[in-house]
């Protein structure tokens, strides 16, 4: 058998699932920052909840600009991704537990600049370990298989294990100030669980791709020269941006995590102030609601883009949470049915809506952009492809939580104390309230409205990459072929 036909063996049920259990330990760290990380630095630390959102943005930035680099080093002959991955999960773990550390208080910082600084670096610290890990695990897909569907399937068992890691990372901190033998939980408490469990699963994905056939793996290790990387990762990001429906699929990405990261990290706000509802309660709801829901919404989005294909998926769920958000506006974030404040059912489920689709199908569209790459450019950058997306991805969700803070503080919220006692302040200002749930309902579907329009005019059709594969795979076959009908993707 030769090495080519090696890489394109089935992936096994059993290394699939140990492949997909590595989905927790990006997800439960990301989900428990995007939703908790700016109400810790607002009620906890005391940072004004504008420093906030730029202290996250400003990190999440940082590393947003890394993400090519560190996709064109997992690309080169001689990297091993599972290698990568390795190295990058205990640093990950340790730094984003201590992160979540009231450093004011413990070092006695009097100065906010040090404090901000001092969260900015470890933040930091989290993103980039964060990026060697998630890089080169999403783009090994793309180079262990070129199937359409086999690409679907795999993200999809990934994305199904993920609703499990998104309610670990959103029920699990909802546990702080609850007293558990004599000892309030804090952040710090949960931060340190779900980073051990990231640890043991992160290490059971990679061993899960031992003795796969990588075929860059195997290649002879080129001699690294930094200015070269540097150079060379410049040229192959502006020749991936430069592909025709990239632009699109950069508008889809950016928009929708701009809105949803926008929601995500609104949730503990609008629970208390827009929904009048405890705390406790409202956040077990929320999640349990928004869990289930892209529980039932990934088979669901996995069996449309199968059926048609998954941009059409794509499009018809993050249009239903679009319009949903729409309308929830008009009905308000207070409704209520025999006392009952339904919204904090309802508005998890409409997000879910979107989030389930988005996250099934997020990064096997990104592997389309391998093929058009490889037949327009004459290489295959697997890790590249995936880093470039991230890169959007990150500046979306960073620039979600920063517009999510200076909102907050534009609507005069003001936290009057930083401890974990009484951790939301009285708020009966109706601008604030309205405020809030504008940025939690309205500004987000605005935004999403931006997203559809992206996937409207993104020709990655199921049709069109057939006929591009056909062509490719003629190319390496070395025969003659033409471009006549692939100018939706050319």
């Amino acid at each position: 058998m030769g090495s080519q036909s090696k890489s394109f063996q089935p992936f096994t049920k059993k290394r699939k699932l140990g492949y997909a259990l590595g989905i927790f330990t990006e997800s439960l760290l990301y989900n428990m920052f995007y939703t908790y990380f700016l109400t810790f630095l607002v009620q906890i630390v005391g940072v004004t909840p504008a420093v906030s959102g730029v202290v996250i943005f400003l990190s999440i930035v940082w590393d947003a600009v890394t993400d090519p680099v560190i996709g064109a080093f997992t690309d080169r002959p001689g990297v091993d991704k599972r290698r990568v991955m390795r190295r990058a999960i205990l640093p990950l773990a340790l730094v984003f537990a201590l992160s979540w550390l009231n450093w004011r208080s413990i070092l006695g910082l009097t100065s906010m600049a040090g404090v901000v600084v001092l969260y900015i670096l470890l933040t930091m610290g989290i993103w980039i370990f964060y990026t060697f890990y998630t890089i080169p695990y999403y783009a090994v897909v793309a180079e262990i298989t070129r199937d359409y569907d086999e690409r679907t399937s795999i993200r999809s068992l990934s994305s199904l294990l993920n609703a499990v890691a998104v309610a670990l990372g959103n029920v699990v901190p909802a546990l702080v100030t609850t007293v558990v033998f004599g000892h309030a939980v804090t952040y710090f408490d949960v931060s340190v669980v779900l980073a051990v469990l990231a640890l043991f699963l992160g290490f059971l994905a990679v061993a899960s791709l031992k003795g796969v056939w990588l075929e860059k793996a195997e290649q002879p290790p080129e001699k690294l020269n930094r200015g070269a990387v540097l150079r060379d990762t410049l040229r192959d990001f502006k020749a991936i941006v430069r592909l025709k429906p990239f632009k699109f699929f950069i508008l889809f990405v950016f928009f929708f995590l701009f809105a949803t990261s926008m929601i995500q990290s609104s949730f503990s706000y609008s629970i208390v102030y827009c929904m009048g509802m405890p705390y406790d309660t409202g956040i077990v709801l929320v999640v349990a609601s928004l869990v289930v829901t892209m529980a039932v919404v990934t088979p669901l989005a996995e069996r449309f883009a199968k059926k048609r294909d998954r941009r059409s998926s794509a499009l018809l769920f993050v249009s239903i949470t679009c319009a949903g958000l729409f309308a929830l506006r008009v009905i308000g974030l207070d409704a209520e049915i025999g006392g009952f404040r339904f919204m904090v059912i309802l508005l998890p489920v409409v997000c879910a809506v979107g989030l389930g689709a988005f996250w099934t199908l997020f990064y096997s569209m990104a592997y389309d952009f391998v093929e058009i790459d490889e037949y327009v450019n004459g290489q295959r950058r697997e890790s590249l492809i995936t880093a470039v997306p991230q890169f959007i991805q990150k500046l979306g969700s960073g620039a979600g939580i920063l517009c999510q803070g200076l909102l907050l503080s534009a609507c005069g919220y003001v936290r009057t104390t930083a401890d974990y006692d009484n951790i939301f302040s009285p708020v009966t200002d109706p601008k604030i309230i309205g405020g809030m749930a504008n940025i939690t309902t309205l500004f987000p579907a605005v935004l999403l409205l931006l997203s559809v329009t992206g996937l409207v005019f993104l020709k990655t059709t199921r049709k069109n990459m057939a006929a591009l594969t056909e062509r490719l795979e003629k190319r390496r076959r070395g025969e003659t072929t033409t471009d006549e009908g692939l100018e939706p993707l050319l």
